[in-house]
């Protein structure tokens, strides 16, 4: 969005990276430390990896998203596949789960995907063959608010065997008791497939993150997550995602893992190392893995810090790296007319694109669209939503 732009200085607020105060990509400063280690390490050699990953890489980070007193990391029942980033284990796993999962029934497995991930993972799945794709949503535009109980009513009056991609953890923060309803209703007849972007970022706590995750397992739940280490550890370039695996029991996953392999050797032979080696490296050295969760804490407080533009109350509610304004399409139209500053059409802002710089220009060009919209100037009224 905004690529046509002839302004030289338009306002990507919908960019997905964290960035510097002075706009450019951060870069967790350990890496830089482990880089100039495994530049200087005689011992490494280029090898191809193993077809499911570099070993040390998907066990630390199942381990890091499930805990390691997880009771599916100790019944071994629980794997992960070293993949092209997050992306990369969103499509493997859909394509699994289109070949394999509920080949009994003879209508269409339906997908439920969240709205604010809609444009994002929709293509993946209708890719990978699926021909129901269903939209949930979980923020309510009117009130701007959690709208749990629209979120409970789709999931119930889902078919039996849905597949729903469940995005945690959430900026807009469910409470561990709404999660709790969640898995309750779906433990009736659903598969879930989690997306954990960016796992410590959101609360600043890596166990907080995971809660919802963890639940699942704890609750006996089958099912995939997809794990991304871009934005944690500012390795964008590097494609660095995991699709964990909680199955039944180990030679269900053994039979799940056979499969995915057959994926993998189809879709990119092997993945690449040096990314997932920076990231074992952290999460298996427990000195500097302290180091970059202090780093993310300084990250994540200024995020927070720099996420409330003008006095919204809904704003402070919300966590992370992403926020809901409440934005008319209206207003988002505006912005990207008037003021070059572009956001995605539901409204949502990537805090990590507001530092000092834009931070006054960003809150008063969006006072200046919620002004016309009070106004009538934009030809809407304040109780149209969409």
């Amino acid at each position: 969005v905004g690529a046509c732009d002839p302004t030289p200085w338009p306002l990507q607020m919908g960019a997905e990276g964290c960035q510097t105060d002075a706009g450019e990509a951060w870069l967790c400063p350990a890496v830089r430390q482990i880089l100039l280690q495994i530049a200087n390490d005689p011992t490494l050699d280029h090898e191809y990896l193993p077809v499911l990953g570099f070993p040390q890489f998907t066990q630390a980070a199942t381990e890091l998203a499930l805990g390691r007193a997880s009771c599916a990391v100790l019944e071994n029942r629980a794997g992960g596949v070293h993949t092209v980033g997050g992306t990369g284990a969103v499509r493997i796993g859909a394509e699994f789960l289109q070949r394999w999962y509920d080949r009994r029934s003879p209508s269409p497995v339906a997908v439920y995907i969240a709205l604010p991930q809609w444009d994002s993972l929709r293509c993946i799945f209708q890719d990978a063959g699926f021909t129901d794709i269903r939209p949930y949503h979980y923020w309510d535009t009117g009130r701007l608010a959690v709208a749990i109980e629209d979120f409970l009513e789709a999931l119930e009056s889902a078919p039996d065997h849905s597949i729903v991609v469940l995005y945690a953890p959430e900026e807009i923060g469910l409470s561990p008791k709404q999660w709790e309803e969640v898995a309750r209703t779906m433990r009736k007849h659903l598969f879930p497939f989690f997306d954990v972007p960016a796992q410590g970022l959101v609360s600043g706590d890596l166990d907080r993150d995971a809660w919802a995750l963890r639940h699942f397992v704890a609750q006996g739940f089958e099912l995939f997550c997809a794990q991304s280490f871009s934005k944690t550890f500012g390795l964008y370039d590097e494609r660095v995602g995991n699709l964990i695996v909680v199955a039944k029991d180990n030679e269900t996953l053994a039979r799940i893992h056979s499969q995915l392999q057959k994926q993998v050797m189809a879709t990119w032979a092997a993945p690449a190392n040096l990314g997932a080696r920076i990231i074992a490296t952290v999460l298996t050295n427990p000195a500097l893995l302290a180091v970059v969760l202090c780093e993310q804490s300084q990250i994540r407080e200024k995020l927070r810090i720099l996420g409330t533009p003008g006095c919204w109350e809904h704003l402070t509610t919300q966590s992370g790296t992403r926020s809901f304004t409440g934005l008319l399409p209206s207003q988002v139209a505006f912005l990207e007319q008037h003021k070059h500053i572009y956001l995605h059409g539901s409204g949502q802002i990537s805090i990590c694109s507001v530092n000092s710089h834009n931070l006054d220009y960003v809150a008063q060009s969006i006072n200046e669209a919620v002004s016309a919209t009070a106004q009538g100037e934009l030809g809407l009224d304040w109780g149209e939503t969409e």
